[in-house]
């Protein structure tokens, strides 16, 4: 009997392995399936929370303390890191958002590109660049301390720039963000104590081929109206692609260039943290309850979010090959 169960358990255990195996083309290949089956997505929609508490599970679960507490030595560069992507992003949105009259203009749009830059970055950031061979233990420490930040930062960018736009309070939104953050880690705790740092690292294959599983349908509940407003508004929704494509593409050149001190390499993977942002994380805070607008922008930042990394990865892989060390002084001087 125990011989037969193990049979039917290596079955998905190896379908998981094999996607799991792919790397950042099975990322690539999530956002379009997804939008290639829109009944699929309405049904799944509600689920988003849920989706996106699973992915902050599987990420604090494989959290390696060794590194985090080796990073946490260096504390300049990781400091001015986390600085940059909590507090210097929304800041220059909004202020951009608020000069240029978009607020008033196109609130939803602009409710849009605040919950973004206020979001902390994705939490499958190191894993990301882990596949692309860069630094995955600075990105991961980063992401952790902008992570414990979100909550507090968010709230406050919201009363600054977004006022009424929200139909929950500042508040309450730090509160759900806290709330969200707080569970996923307990729950992820819960987990590496049952099972183990060593059976965790010991199944990496099959545990990123479920993340896969997850993220697609995260993708899936987001971009379940894609496919009709492309029909219905053909012009607005290219728009949209195109400026989530030269938002994502301006945040990681301009994380690059600011970083380049401390090495091109490490420079691209703060990059890929900070253009990477956790919009699910805002979707489960305000429980969807956003304008259509908001929403549309959303799913068209999925494209430049799972087809950037394996379009970087050739660039990422010729800056490990050659063995950047050009910023190697200024890294030690932030130590």
């Amino acid at each position: 009997m125990s011989s037969l169960l193990k049979s039917l358990l290596a079955v998905p255990l190896h379908a998981l392995t094999w996607l799991g195996s792919q790397g950042t083309r099975g990322v690539a290949a999530v956002v379009f399936i997804a939008a290639a089956v829109p009944p699929l997505g309405a049904l799944l929609r509600p689920y988003v929370t849920e989706a996106i508490f699973v992915l902050l599970c599987i990420s604090f679960m494989r959290v390696d303390l060794a590194a985090l507490y080796g990073h946490l030595r260096r504390p300049a560069l990781v400091a001015t890191a986390t600085a940059w992507t909590t507090i210097g992003v929304p800041l220059i949105v909004g202020l951009i958002a608020h000069a240029t009259g978009l607020t008033a203009r196109a609130p939803g749009l602009s409710l849009a590109l605040m919950l973004q830059s206020m979001a902390s970055p994705m939490m499958a950031s190191p894993a990301l660049a882990a596949l692309m061979g860069l630094d995955a233990t600075l990105v991961l420490i980063t992401l952790v301390t902008s992570t414990a930040l979100v909550p507090f930062t968010a709230s406050l960018f919201a009363g600054l720039f977004l006022g009424d736009m929200l139909t929950i309070s500042p508040l309450t939104l730090g509160l759900k963000l806290l709330g969200i953050l707080t569970a996923s880690l307990l729950a992820a705790t819960v987990i590496r104590w049952g099972f183990g740092a060593e059976a965790i690292q010991r199944h990496k294959k099959p545990i990123d081929g479920f993340n896969i599983i997850i993220l697609w349908i995260f993708a899936t509940a987001v971009m379940s109206d894609v496919v009709s407003d492309l029909l219905a508004q053909p012009v607005f929704t290219i728009s949209l692609a195109a400026l989530s494509f030269a938002i994502y593409f301006a945040l990681l050149a301009v994380t690059t260039l600011l970083f380049r001190r401390v090495g091109y390499e490490r420079a691209l993977a703060l990059g890929l943290m900070v253009s990477q942002r956790n919009l699910g994380l805002m979707l489960a805070a305000t429980a969807g309850a956003l304008p259509p607008a908001t929403w549309l922008y959303f799913a068209m930042t999925q494209f430049p979010i799972h087809l950037a990394p394996c379009m970087l990865t050739p660039i990422a892989r010729r800056l490990t090959a050659r063995g950047d060390t050009s910023g190697a002084t200024a890294a030690g001087s932030t130590s």
